[in-house]
């Protein structure tokens, strides 16, 4: 599928998923300096607030298949269409025992699973806050949404990720800073150049004819 060169030039959009349940906190700081560098660079953003809500696992109960959404109608049905929309996805989170928040696993369970709409090319990234360890490990965790879904994902010049008790204490983090600065502008540059390269070789071609399962026990 090849796009027109006005849709290259449009402002990009990029989705932030805020995975803690304090809106101000480190998770938020960490986001916010990139807002500033996606602000500055003319690309589109919104902040989802996913830590402090109620939202349930996945049952499994294979309703979005048929209905073309989740059987449970909260904030993941609410976020799919701006998912669907955006050029990029940055998803950030707190570390609770070595893993994001466990409120946002069963968001993003919920969220990737249920949209049936293709997310390839869109531009993942991760981003985590911690006191001290859990960073790599939580940070790894949540890439595998992107690359589950062929989704490139954005790189910076260190971990994704920022240190500090509170928001306060991140603002003294001035490497993780300086990352989520770059982190922003390597972002801006991929979702551009994608959008490039849509529109004049159209996007890679996907096959999902072959479904391993071994229902016969070989």
């Amino acid at each position: 599928m090849k796009i027109s060169l006005t849709e290259v030039n449009r402002i990009a959009k990029v989705l932030l998923i805020n995975g803690s349940p304090h809106a101000n906190g480190c998770t938020a700081a960490a986001l916010d300096e990139m807002i500033k560098v996606f602000a500055a660079q003319g690309v589109e953003t919104e902040v989802v607030h996913v830590g402090n809500k109620d939202i349930r696992g996945c049952i499994s109960c294979g309703t979005c298949g048929r209905k073309g959404q989740c059987v449970f109608d909260d904030l993941v049905n609410e976020t799919a269409p701006k998912l669907e929309a955006a050029d990029g996805l940055v998803i950030g989170s707190p570390v609770y025992y070595g893993s994001p928040n466990g409120t946002l696993l069963s968001f993003l369970d919920r969220l990737f699973y249920s949209t049936s709409f293709s997310k390839q090319m869109k531009v993942g990234a991760a981003v985590v806050s911690c006191r001290r360890g859990g960073n790599t490990a939580s940070f790894d965790v949540l890439n595998k949404y992107f690359t589950i879904s062929a989704m490139p994902i954005a790189s910076a010049t260190y971990w994704n990720q920022v240190h500090g008790f509170t928001a306060q204490d991140v603002a003294k983090d001035l490497e993780g800073l300086q990352t989520m600065r770059n982190l922003a502008r390597n972002m801006t540059f991929l979702m551009r150049a994608i959008a490039s390269a849509k529109e004049t070789d159209g996007l890679p071609q996907q096959e999902l004819d072959v479904y391993t399962s071994f229902p016969d026990g070989k």
